[in-house]
Order: structure tokens, then C-alpha cells, then sequence
């Protein structure tokens, strides 16, 4: 099984209990394991939040926050370009080009492995990269 990141977008206040359980609901439905999940992302500003921070302590995993400008060069990966975040964050989708930037951060070709997933107040995706003894 792959290494996954997770990339959250979230509303202010949204309580880590939220982010868990959509999580672990993404998870399930694609037959995954929160073992393989190694990191957690989200937006500079966001990563602040006080959900998102114990979040990442229950699950004892390093959380790092990107600015929007750098996550542009996600947007041609991105499974839905939505012109609302893209106003609100200056990003074409936070969940999915924060993912992906903590994927391509840590080895070559990331991808989406689970495109956007949300609940009411957050969004979850989850990406991974290619190892070298994976064949295509």
C-alpha cells in the first residue's frame, strides 16, 4: 500500500472531530488505512485552526501549511476548479492542491488518489507519488 497526505480545506471552527471522521469515512470507502497516511496539509493561514492542529496531534502526524500562489501549479491536476475558492483563497481548490503539494514534496509524479471528498464544513483529498519500484 502507498503512502498517502491528506489536503484539508476547512471553515473556521470546524472541530477535529469533524476532519477525523471524514477522514476516516474517505478512507473507508476506498479501502484504505489511516496507517498510511503520513502527513496532513491545508492552507498557510489555515493551518492555525485550532480543529486542524489537534487533529494532527490525535493522529501524531506532521501538519504543513502552503500558500496559495504556489498551489496554482496543482490546478491542471485537479479533479474540480472551483471559482469560489479560487475568490475566497486565491487557489483553484484547497483539499486537492494542498495534497498534492505535500505528495510532490516528498517523491516524484504525485497524483490524486481520492479526489475531493466533503462533509458541511470541511473537504478532504488524498494524494500520493510514484515510488521507483512501481510499474506502470
Amino acid at each position: 500500500m502507498s503512502t498517502l497526505y491528506a489536503g484539508f480545506g476547512c471553515r473556521r471552527g470546524c472541530p477535529a472531530q469533524t476532519l477525523q471522521r471524514l477522514l476516516r469515512q474517505t478512507l473507508a470507502a476506498n479501502g484504505l488505512a489511516l496507517a498510511n497516511v503520513q502527513g496532513i496539509a491545508s492552507l498557510e493561514h489555515k493551518i492555525e485552526e485550532p480543529g486542524l492542529r489537534q487533529l494532527a496531534r490525535q493522529l501524531d502526524l506532521p501538519l504543513t501549511g502552503y500558500g496559495a500562489p504556489g498551489l496554482l501549479e496543482f490546478a491542471s491536476f485537479l479533479s474540480h476548479r472551483s471559482a469560489v475558492a479560487y475568490r475566497s483563497t486565491g487557489c483553484w481548490g484547497v483539499a486537492e492542491s494542498t495534497a498534492l503539494a505535500l505528495a510532490s514534496d516528498r517523491g516524484a509524479n504525485a497524483y490524486l488518489r481520492v479526489t475531493r471528498q466533503a462533509c458541511a464544513d470541511a473537504t478532504v483529498a488524498l494524494a500520493c507519488f510514484d515510488s521507483p519500484s512501481r510499474t506502470l
